[in-house]
């Protein structure tokens, strides 16, 4: 068996998003030099004044392009991924997930990279799975294991952090909605931090790890119990209606054809299996997980409770 050297140059997929600009800060901060390809360059100003940081404009889906990214890298780690597609019937999923890690491994081969880091879902399964979008993460995981490349398989819960895409859009509706539906309430998840996840990438990276890591936060909770969270971090009072399951279909459908597709049918697939953990992986990589509660504040920033205290604290002052 080949020994693996150490990573000293990493390329990063989907390293603009939001668990990508944490691990590239914790690569920098340990002189990790990281290549970042992007589809907007100008878009990346938080990466750009790394120095460590290569940041290059790039459509990593080309198998020409992706093959050119990983010359001179010792390690690729992929968070490529969507939640939702702007069709109905998978194939977005699949070109997402399923075709770029064919060509993942494709140009591993080609460029001689012995190490992968990918991000998979928690509960991905490319037969079993309920959804395309956990079928789709499932049959990706697959084919890299199935490349006989050393892979390091990371399958979080929700993830959760400043600027996430998952409490924060429950905020968002609480402040303009007197009255919120709310579609699988008993749907339950592990919520894990933001940065505890980029320090498990680290890990796998730094000491060229290989197996898959389940990855959940020390806490469970409905999803009615986070909203309930969230309202009252925000000192709001208002009405949250649980609904029943045929009513949230009706919700996921038309959520397919609002802007952005806050919610779809798939969604509401994924949530018909619990989001979470069966061991620790956190604590085994050297993470001590974080409670969602300890970090709310911080996640929903100043429009909190704790925020609104910062503020008034401030006026007294000045």
């Amino acid at each position: 068996m080949a020994i693996l050297r150490r990573a000293r140059r990493v390329l990063i997929l989907g390293g603009s998003g939001f668990v990508g600009r944490r691990l590239v800060g914790a690569l920098a901060a340990l002189d990790y030099s990281v290549r970042v390809p992007t589809r907007n360059r100008a878009r990346s100003r938080r990466l750009l004044v790394i120095p460590e940081a290569e940041v290059v404009q790039a459509d990593v889906h080309d198998p020409a392009t992706l093959c050119n990214l990983m010359r001179g890298c010792d390690c690729v780690v992929n968070l490529v991924g969507i939640l939702n597609e702007r069709g109905h019937d998978g194939t977005g999923f699949v070109e997402a997930h399923v075709a770029l890690a064919e060509k993942l491994v494709e140009s591993c081969a080609a460029t001689g990279i012995a190490h992968v880091v990918q991000m998979s879902a928690l509960k991905a399964d490319a037969e079993h799975a309920p959804s395309h979008y956990l079928r789709s993460k499932g049959r990706s995981e697959r084919i890299v294991v199935a490349a006989g490349i050393h892979a390091a398989i990371f399958r979080p819960s929700v993830i959760f952090g400043a600027e996430d895409s998952f409490l924060n859009r429950f905020a968002d509706l609480l402040r303009v909605a007197p009255l919120l539906p709310l579609a699988c309430p008993d749907a339950r998840f592990a919520p894990v931090f933001v940065d505890d996840v980029a320090a498990a990438l680290v890990a796998a990276v730094h000491r060229r790890l290989g197996g898959v890591y389940e990855l959940c936060g020390p806490d469970i909770y409905s999803l009615a119990d986070i909203v309930r969270l969230i309202r009252i971090e925000l000192g709001l009072h208002r009405v949250v209606v649980p609904l029943p399951l045929a009513l949230s279909r009706v919700l996921a459908w038309m959520g397919e054809y609002l802007p952005n597709k806050p919610f779809s049918i798939d969604n509401l697939a994924s949530l018909k299996v619990a989001s979470v953990c069966i061991g620790d992986d956190l604590s085994r990589l050297g993470v001590r997980p974080t409670r969602l509660r300890a970090r709310l504040a911080e996640c929903l920033g100043e429009s909190g409770r704790t925020g609104r205290l910062a503020r008034l604290r401030r006026a007294a002052r000045g």
